[in-house]
């Protein structure tokens, strides 16, 4: 499973406004050159995440983005499922998926095993344990 451009940026972005938590509203055209990502195409990333309840916009000369919790609450499986939908490495993991062989298929198990992992591991991260890695690395 390869995860878009868009939840890569997105999660980027995310920490950019983790980064700036507690400082009021951060503008798009900062985090733009922050993380050298076309403003264009974040405005679309950021609508997503808007609209997940993860940020929230402030008007005004001195308006902009900022993070609707603190960046320990929010969790990274919260923001790539924003961004991507569904984690479902194939349609029959879904719940309301309608395969004649959901029930027999001896490949189902291995596909449901995959989303489970990878759903674990990013509801395991948040925003701060991101922020703490950079650090770690010298960003």
């Amino acid at each position: 499973m390869k995860l878009s451009t868009r939840s890569r940026y997105g999660t980027r972005t995310m920490l950019e406004f983790a980064k700036n938590w507690g400082k009021g509203p951060m503008s798009l055209t900062a985090a733009a050159a922050n993380q050298h990502i076309s403003l264009k195409y974040l405005e679309h990333i950021v609508a997503a995440l808007k609209s997940a309840g993860l940020l929230k916009a402030s008007r005004g000369r001195r308006g902009g983005y900022e993070l609707t919790r603190p960046p320990e609450q929010i969790r990274l499986d919260e923001v790539v499922a924003a961004l991507e939908g569904s984690l479902n490495p194939v349609d029959c993991v879904s719940p309301k998926s309608r395969c004649p062989k959901k029930a027999t298929c001896p490949t189902r198990k291995i596909w449901v095993d995959v989303k489970d992992a990878i759903t674990a591991v990013l509801a395991q991260k948040t925003l701060k344990d991101m922020l703490l890695a950079q650090a770690d690395c010298g960003g």
